[in-house]
């Protein structure tokens, strides 16, 4: 369950406090706290029992002249947009070297706007894992702080192969900053190789170099960079073009999201099932790892339809949902509904015998539930079948496979789980 954001809002204006609330509470859905004085900003900094996900930060308060409580917010972890009439080169340097994560100028029509947008991107950086890649220890912490700063999840290469792998290993990187110059390949090179397995819209590449060759940039985007950045960089560069590349990122998850999965379970649909299930199983044979098909049908569903009606059907395909996603919970894997009634499962790593057992307590697990459907307690089982990836063939092939021990399952009476090691047992 995601939890509800909570933004800290620290200005003097009521006029322009209660129309930051307002805003903030519909985009965000979240708690706003708002100060008016510096003595009940410290007080709340004090007795805070909440985390908040970000403030915002007037510089000038009545007590707190100096920018004292940006101190106080920063130091108490919380990522802060300063938003301030006074600016000039000076306020600039000081708002970035006390921490500020942001800052907002109080000139312009859309300054509301803006100090807005910077509160939700806080909020929603932190669902975003950054890899910096940065053999430097000194460049790479600076950068790392950047990030931070600005909530995004970040983990650290110091090698190309050591990205490479981190990539394999954690899925969910959406962004890759990388240097040029690395003792084992070039940041260039880096790309190229990113861009043999992730497409850019899976993974931006943000190349970043101290080189004067400016035809490095054009290498870079033409080996499949997202972007390029030269060293020194402004910090509030960098970080617009991180915005904008993250901006772009979640609005294809949103596509996606709508594309591939289904509207009433919320699980993958078939085209997804089918599109990424081929990439599942070879990066398992990649690796020598083990790999299973399943595929689920719930028993008897035209007659539960016929009987209780659609809603009811609904009903007992989002309870056979909830069960299929609690037992594949922190397990790698791949769970689509591919037809009415009918989902598969991919489960990598495990063997005949391991894949047996998770399917047989799924189906035990659904046989003992009791649900109340048109006024009465209904009883409902599923059928599986179970298919091993033994070698490289055609997803279609390991499909069919586990069709036909569903297929089996169902001729010897529902409610059970047959695999290909039934076959010539049990028939």
């Amino acid at each position: 369950m995601v939890r509800q954001p909570s933004v800290l809002l620290i200005e003097d204006s009521r006029s322009i406090s209660f129309v930051l609330k307002e805003r903030l509470e519909k985009s965000t859905g979240g708690r706003i706290t708002p100060c008016f004085t510096a003595h009940e900003c410290r007080d709340v900094l004090e007795n805070v029992t909440q985390d908040f996900d970000a403030a915002i930060v007037d510089l000038n308060l009545p007590g707190a002249s100096n920018g004292e409580l940006l101190d106080l917010v920063v130091a108490a972890g919380i990522p802060a947009v300063v938003f301030t009439a006074t600016f000039d080169a000076a306020v600039r340097d000081t708002i970035l070297a006390r921490g500020g994560a942001d800052y907002i100028i109080k000139d312009h029509d859309s300054a509301l706007d803006m100090v807005q947008a910077a509160v939700e991107r806080l909020i929603g950086n932190q669902y975003f894992k950054l890899l910096v890649v940065e053999d430097g220890s000194s460049a790479r912490h600076s950068l790392v702080s950047v990030l931070k700063r600005q909530r995004f999840q970040v983990v650290e290469a110091k090698t190309g192969k050591e990205a490479l792998e981190l990539l394999e290993q954690q899925t969910d990187i959406a962004l890759v900053l990388t240097d040029h110059y690395m003792p084992d390949m070039d940041g260039y090179e880096l790309t190229r190789r990113i861009r043999r397995t992730y497409k850019s819209e899976e993974v931006c590449v943000i190349g970043i170099s101290s080189s004067a060759d400016r035809l490095l940039s054009a290498r870079f985007l033409k080996a499949g960079a997202s972007d390029f950045v030269y060293r020194p960089y402004v910090v509030e560069e960098l970080q617009c073009r991180i915005d904008l590349h993250i901006q772009a990122l979640s609005k294809v998850r949103q596509l996606r999201m709508a594309a591939f999965h289904d509207y009433l379970t919320g699980l993958y649909n078939r085209r997804y099932f089918y599109d990424e299930g081929p990439n599942l199983i070879e990066k398992c044979l990649r690796k020598g790892q083990t790999c299973s098909v399943a595929m689920v049908d719930i028993d008897h569903f035209k007659r539960i339809n016929d009987t209780y009606g659609h809603n009811a059907g609904d009903e007992v395909l989002k309870h056979v949902t909830s069960r299929m996603t609690a037992r594949m919970k922190d397990k790698p894997g791949l769970v689509g509904r591919v037809g009415g009634e009918e989902f598969g499962i991919l489960l990598p790593g495990m063997d005949d015998q391991e894949a047996l057992a998770f399917c047989e307590a799924l189906r035990q697990e659904v046989s003992n539930d009791v649900l109340v459907l048109g006024g009465q307690e209904v009883s409902i089982t599923i059928s599986i079948g179970l298919a091993h990836v033994s070698g490289r063939e055609y997803f279609h092939n390991y499909i069919n496979a586990a069709d036909q021990c569903l297929y089996l399952a169902k001729y010897a009476g529902r409610n059970r789980v047959y695999s290909e090691s039934h076959i010539g047992s049990d028939l």
